[in-house]
């Protein structure tokens, strides 16, 4: 069974819609939506914002509705300059960039006494979205880099060129980095799926409302893809 976490209420409701048999669970002030969805067993829910957030909805995904995968997608602020706005970004990998024992001797980003900060995510299931948003969304580019998560939201140029310099990270957003610890925890694969809302270096915007009308467009036409190919 494939566990789908949505970043946005509608990207969640247009799961939904192509959804057959749907049953409604609310655990944590969370909506869990079980179905299935091109035959395939999935469960779709929003999250909310922040790592604890996206922790527990992980953890429930797993503990509840035993879930043995879990794919994520969202919005995420470009750190790389040759990504442009609504292009998408496919984790190879995924860490948090505010977590900091400097102070005990430990390098940024590293979590104190576990054995990985950095957590890999599966191959194939990146290979397979990759594939699936050439195909279902030609109008734009997919990359694939470390995404880096953080209970901050990074606007700031000069705090962008921090992050990148210490962590190499493609894009920065709010919860990825805590499903991918959780999935890791938990002995499962994971894929994080970000669509980008603005370049690296603020040299170009869109209205806001228009982008995420075309990120929800493209991240269900990718997971829609990508479930059916499962």
């Amino acid at each position: 069974m494939l566990g789908i976490i949505g970043a946005m209420d509608e990207e969640v409701s247009r799961i939904k819609e192509k959804m057959t048999d749907v049953c409604i669970k609310v655990i944590a002030s969370m909506d869990f939506y079980k179905g299935k969805l091109y035959e395939k067993e999935v469960v779709v829910v929003r999250s909310g914002i922040g790592k604890v957030n996206a922790g527990i909805c992980t953890q429930i995904l797993i503990d509840v509705f035993g879930v043995d995968a879990v794919v994520n997608t969202g919005i995420a602020g470009s750190l790389n300059n040759e990504i442009n706005i609504g292009d998408i970004v496919l984790s190879t990998d995924a860490l948090q960039h505010d977590m900091d024992a400097t102070g005990f001797g430990y390098e940024p980003g590293v979590i104190p006494r576990m054995e990985q900060s950095i957590f890999v995510a599966d191959e194939s299931m990146r290979e397979l979205a990759k594939c699936c948003c050439e195909r279902v969304n030609p109008d734009i580019k997919v990359f694939e880099g470390r995404i880096v998560s953080g209970d901050q939201f990074i606007s700031d140029r000069s705090k962008k060129q921090v992050i990148t310099d210490l962590f190499a990270g493609y894009c920065t957003e709010m919860e990825g980095a805590a499903i991918a610890q959780t999935a890791y925890l938990n002995g499962i694969p994971f894929l994080i799926i970000r669509a980008i809302s603005d370049k690296a270096d603020d040299s170009a915007t869109e209205d806001y409302p228009a982008f995420e009308a075309k990120a929800i467009t493209h991240s269900v036409k990718l997971l829609c893809e990508m479930v059916s190919k499962m």
